[in-house]
């Protein structure tokens, strides 16, 4: 059987493009949740951000705010 690791070794070589799609793939397979996102919601927040509205956030600070 293949392992995780090995699967996400080969995926992490793939074309940004298929990378996304295998993204999506796998969080669709997750049962019980919902990542669906709008693209009308995703041009408001992208309109944000550039204007200055809002402030995006570092990795860092995502990870302190998750708890991690």
């Amino acid at each position: 059987m293949i392992e995780a690791g090995e699967i996400r070794d080969a995926a992490s070589k793939l074309p940004e493009r298929d990378r996304a799609e295998l993204a999506a793939h796998l969080i669709e397979g997750l049962q019980g949740t919902h990542y669906w996102v709008e693209d009308e919601e995703v041009e408001r927040r992208r309109e944000e951000l550039d204007s200055g509205e809002v402030k995006g956030l570092s990795l860092e600070e995502f990870r302190k705010a998750c708890g991690r």
